[in-house]
């Protein structure tokens, strides 16, 4: 995982990205994370030198998924949406979390607050319990401080992050 710059950035929104970090290198299997708003912005990534890449229009044509953040934000955001319909169809209350296990690989999703979300990529080797149980100590610890105000600061710092590396190129 590439650490991101977390220079100017509030002691809480540091320490989202030093949870984010702790989740990724502590926990075997998990390839990618992201935090995503209730709008489906990405605020919070482990990848966050692909989101510039995943912006830019591939001269080839797509064979598959890139794996960026952006796209495994773009997942979560639709998984959110879909299980909170699902939810409110079936009249069963709040959606807590979502597991979607593959031949190649899983996915989980969980809710933070105000509809933010956490989601994971994993690998076909991953303990889901394992995922799961870091999952739900990072939105224990980051759901209280994941206020309006922190999370544009986190969405504005993505973008200034996205314009200086597509600026350097």
């Amino acid at each position: 995982m590439t650490a991101p710059s977390t220079f100017g950035l509030s002691s809480e929104a540091r320490n989202l990205h030093w949870l984010l970090s702790n989740l990724v290198e502590e926990v075997p299997g998990i390839e990618s994370v992201a935090v995503v708003s209730s709008d489906g912005l990405l605020l919070l990534s482990s990848d966050p030198g692909r989101i510039d890449e995943a912006r830019r229009p591939r001269e080839a044509p797509r064979t598959g998924p890139r794996g960026s953040a952006a796209d495994l934000a773009t997942i979560v955001s639709g998984i959110g949406s879909l299980t909170l319909g699902a939810a409110k169809l079936m009249e069963s209350g709040e959606v807590k979390h979502t597991m979607v296990a593959m031949d190649e690989g899983s996915l989980f999703v969980m809710s933070i607050s105000d509809g933010s979300l956490l989601g994971v990529h994993g690998s076909a080797e991953c303990d889901m319990s394992v995922v799961a149980y870091h999952m739900a100590l990072f939105v224990g610890r980051a759901g209280h401080v994941l206020t309006p105000e922190l999370r544009s600061e986190l969405r504005k710092s993505l973008e200034t992050d996205g314009s200086t590396e597509g600026a350097t190129r």
